[in-house]
């Protein structure tokens, strides 16, 4: 199976099924020297984990990481970082069902044709749950940048679930009232009707569609190439790659498709360090597929789950009947609230990756000081420490 990578430098090859022993990724081109906080990361992954509250699913998965190479006293070392997230609460009995009548509007029949198999415990393959290893990735991305000589700041929050939506919002909103709900929403009024909401479609034994804003501040100028490289194109490859999203748009988006030439177009002046700078930022922070270093921001659109304990019609290959299911489980009534950890961390994975692309952080190493090989990161020799003479190593005059 090809599509498991992502990334040109920082790249992020994953693994795993959503009822397997265990979910994976090896993240490669991390620059050495970086200090990397597994509980960081694990902030992250608390995010999107199940059993949050009441409008997600009930899985009790703790989703604990665990980073077994690629560090060394606390500090990268260059070398690939290997993560792994065991499933332990996997329960595949109910999806016994659908193993050769496949489920409507899942992955369980285009997966079976195109390989002739497929895992198909809660999905495989094909489960939202392999994004647990995309949050992993992203945490090890968000660290690099904040230690990188850029203050690059990245949050996104749910603007919308059905028909609800949140009013303006500031970037400091974002990072001041997204998490003090479970809705994630930085709008409390709208966040209260969002979850009345997505109650009431989940009583009613349904679900709802919704969309979340991201905006990312502090990338430079430069990033990206035109046409296929494009920073949208890649940053839109990202987006699209999450399940059940169907729109992904940054800027104005859709409202380009009704503005006027003249509106559109933006001058340009200097800024306060000199520098030539759009008046406004219709673009998103993005002019011919590269960056302006304005802000980036833009909106993904989810559908709703389609595991709902509604009746559906199916057909079973094997037998040659149609059959009426109900999907039963546990299952999300809508996706955005814990999809806000995953956004930031393809977001994340993206910036980063054009950064090292075009020479703003040194791939090799953090500190860019190439050829230095004694630094503060470097690991010491107890040999060389008179108070840890018991773990010398014998030399081999000791012999």
């Amino acid at each position: 199976m090809n599509g498991n990578e992502f990334g040109r430098l920082f790249r992020m090859t994953t693994y795993g099924e959503s009822h397997g022993e265990a979910m994976g990724c090896t993240v490669s081109g991390v620059p050495a020297g970086v200090e990397l906080s597994a509980e960081e990361i694990q902030k992250d992954l608390d995010r999107r984990k199940p059993g949050q509250s009441m409008i997600t699913t009930s899985r009790g998965e703790p989703d604990k990481v665990t980073i077994n190479s690629g560090i060394q006293d606390g500090y990268t070392t260059g070398t690939p970082i290997g993560m792994v997230i065991e499933n332990k609460d996997a329960r595949s009995g109910k999806y016994e069902p659908f193993i050769t009548a496949p489920r409507p509007s899942h992955g369980d029949y285009t997966y079976s044709a195109k390989f002739g198999t497929r895992n198909w415990g809660g999905g495989g393959r094909s489960s939202a749950r392999e994004t647990v290893n995309w949050v992993a990735a992203g945490g090890v991305a968000k660290q690099i940048l904040e230690q990188s000589d850029y203050d690059v700041q990245i949050k996104a929050h749910v603007c919308q679930i059905g028909d609800v939506e949140a009013g303006p919002v500031t970037f400091e909103d974002m990072l001041e009232h997204s998490e003090e709900n479970e809705v994630r929403c930085a709008d409390p009024d709208a966040a209260k009707e969002m979850r009345d909401l997505a109650d009431k479609h989940q009583k009613e034994g349904d679900s709802i569609g919704g969309a979340i804003y991201f905006e990312c501040r502090g990338v430079p100028s430069g990033l990206g190439a035109p046409r296929f490289d494009s920073f949208p194109s890649r940053l839109g490859q990202a987006m699209y790659s999450i399940p059940a999203v169907n729109d992904f748009e940054y800027g104005i988006g859709r409202e380009a498709r009704t503005t006027k030439g003249s509106e559109y177009t933006e001058n340009w002046e200097f800024s306060e360090d000199g520098h030539p700078t759009p008046v406004g930022n219709d673009h998103g922070g993005i002019q011919g597929g590269i960056t302006t270093g304005q802000p980036i921001y833009g909106e993904v659109s989810w559908h709703a789950p389609v595991s709902i304990p509604k009746t559906q019609k199916t057909v079973d290959w094997e037998t040659g009947e149609g059959k009426e299911i109900t999907v039963t489980g546990r299952h999300d009534p809508v996706l955005p609230p814990r999809a806000v950890p995953v956004v930031e961390a393809m977001l994340a994975c993206t910036v980063l990756d054009f950064m090292l692309l075009g020479g703003r952080i040194n791939p090799d190493r953090i500190d860019d000081r190439p050829g230095e090989y004694d630094t503060d990161y470097h690991p010491s020799s107890p040999q060389n420490d008179p108070e840890d003479a018991d773990t010398h190593a014998k030399t081999i005059d000791d012999e």
